[in-house]
Order: structure tokens, then C-alpha cells, then sequence
């Protein structure tokens, strides 16, 4: 997933604000560099960001979304914002990524009808103050326990299973351990066989552990996404398309799925059956 950020706040410092085409140019570019889905969004979910209105975000993104319809890839629209959801989802968007978890009044009902995928994702308080004291008992439990309800309300509303895809939330209001306990035991966060999201790219625990600014954080990004992978993430949201489409080449290569085995093994193996 190729981030597409729309904000003039971001904490990654990519953000293209009013530069319409700009954007959509990026957007163009992630998919040549081979990113499957992109990610539109038009408000800084960063630590202490500040709300923005519903006219500025859409003024934001429904004309990049305009634009890059036709770029060969599902869209996905992340906001928390109903209005936006339905919006977006009038324009082309073909996922809706709330990191509220539908949680909004007229969330659920904005996205229920229509048959796009839904991003559920665990965070703990909200962006202007999710890391002044984040705490937990145990952040396994919880976080399972949160988006378990979370898809229970989702299925209520009428959403089919095949829709949803779940994300534990790294760096929403979480501390560094907290994140680490995440990540290392990233396939218990789901009781249920759906697929999760990691979004790992350029987030300060990655500062953290190396000490590095946010633009230096590539190489940190590339290892926690993979390591997502490994751990069962079936989508990594990602700044640098390019460089984790190479490494994930890599790990194919070492760690073949059934479906993409060499013709010589699977022929050895029928042979040996």
C-alpha cells in the first residue's frame, strides 16, 4: 500500500497539501514502482495533530482521488470522517482506512451499503493526546479484544467477512514496547482468519530504536515491514514502494508459497507422492 498524503502537517514531512497534481503524479509513480493499493488521506493522524474540517479534507482528496482513478489500482480513502467515507466512495475510492474503526456516528452506515473494503484499526485514546500516557495490561488481549468487537459491529451492519481487513494500530497510542510486543507477535492479534495491515513506514518508534530523523528511517521501515510480513501481515503501508517491492521479491524467493513454487519442485513433489 503506497501512501498518498494530502496534508500540510505530516509527520513524515511528505505531505503535498493543495498540490493537486503533485499528488496525483506520486500516486502514478507508486504504482509504477509496484505498489497494489494506494492511500489517499487528507488529515494528519500524526501524535498531537489538529482536526481538520470536513471541507478542507475534501477539498483535499476528492480531486486526487479524480485523478488517479484510473491508475490500475484499488483506492483507498483514509479519514475518519463519514461524510468523507461517503464522498470518497462516490468518487471512486474502493476502501475505506479509519483508524477510528467506524466508530464516528454514521461511519458504519456510510460504508455499509456499498461494497468496499473496510480498514478497522486499534488506537488507543485519539491523535492530539493517544501518546501523553499510553497503558495497558496487557496490549495483546486488548488490541485482539478491541477489533473482535470492532468486526462484530461491522458484521451487525451488514458487512461481509471478505470485506474486512484489521490493523493493530503501531504507534497509536502505544509506547515503544508496546509496539515492539506488537510487531513480535503481530499473528495473535486476530482470532479470526482476516487479513492484517501493518503500518510501520517512518514511525518515530523507529526513531527510537535507531536514532534516526524521519527522512533517514528507510532501511529501519523496510526490516519492521518485512518482519510484518513474516508475521503474517498481508498488507504493509509503505513511503518507499520500490524498495519494499525488492524486498519482498527477496523473501518470495526464500519462502515460496505453494502457488508460486519452481515447476521443477512442483513436479519433484508429485513425483514423491
Amino acid at each position: 500500500m503506497g501512501i498518498v498524503n494530502l496534508t500540510d502537517d505530516s509527520f513524515s514531512g511528505d505531505g503535498f497539501g493543495g498540490e493537486v497534481q503533485q499528488a496525483i503524479d506520486h500516486g502514478f509513480r507508486l504504482v509504477e514502482e509496484g505498489a497494489h493499493i494506494l492511500d489517499i488521506g487528507g488529515e494528519s493522524s500524526r501524535p498531537g495533530a489538529e482536526p481538520v474540517t470536513l471541507a478542507e479534507e475534501l477539498k483535499r482528496v476528492i480531486p486526487v482521488l479524480d485523478g488517479l482513478r484510473d491508475c490500475g489500482v484499488p483506492l483507498s480513502i483514509d479519514t475518519m470522517k463519514p461524510q468523507v467515507m461517503h464522498e470518497a466512495l462516490m468518487a471512486g475510492a474502493d476502501m475505506v482506512n479509519d483508524i477510528a474503526a467506524l466508530r464516528e456516528p454514521g461511519a458504519l452506515e456510510a460504508v455499509a451499503a456499498s461494497d468496499c473494503a473496510i480498514c478497522l484499526m486499534h488506537m488507543q485514546g485519539e491523535p492530539r493526546t493517544m501518546q501523553q500516557s499510553p497503558h495497558y495490561d496487557d496490549v495483546i488481549h486488548e488490541v485482539r479484544a478491541f477489533l473482535a468487537e470492532r468486526v462484530a459491529a461491522v458484521r451487525v451492519a451488514g458487512v461481509a467477512e471478505d470485506r474486512i481487513v484489521l490493523d493493530p494500530g503501531f504507534g497509536f497510542g502505544k509506547t515503544l514496547t508496546h509496539n515492539l510486543t506488537l510487531l513480535r507477535h503481530l499473528n495473535d492479534v486476530c482470532e479470526e482468519a482476516l487479513p492484517l495491515l501493518a503500518g510501520l513506514s517512518r514511525k518515530s518508534m523507529l526513531g527510537q530504536l535507531t536514532g534516526r530523523s524521519v527522512q533517514e528511517r528507510g532501511a529501519a521501515s523496510l526490516a519492521a515491514s518485512l518482519l510484518a510480513v513474516q508475521r503474517g501481515a498481508a498488507i504493509v503501508r509503505v513511503h518507499e514502494v520500490a524498495a519494499m517491492r525488492d524486498a519482498l521479491c527477496v523473501l518470495e524467493a526464500l519462502e515460496p508459497s505453494e502457488s508460486s513454487e519452481a515447476p521443477k519442485e512442483q513436479e519433484r513433489k508429485k513425483h514423491e507422492s
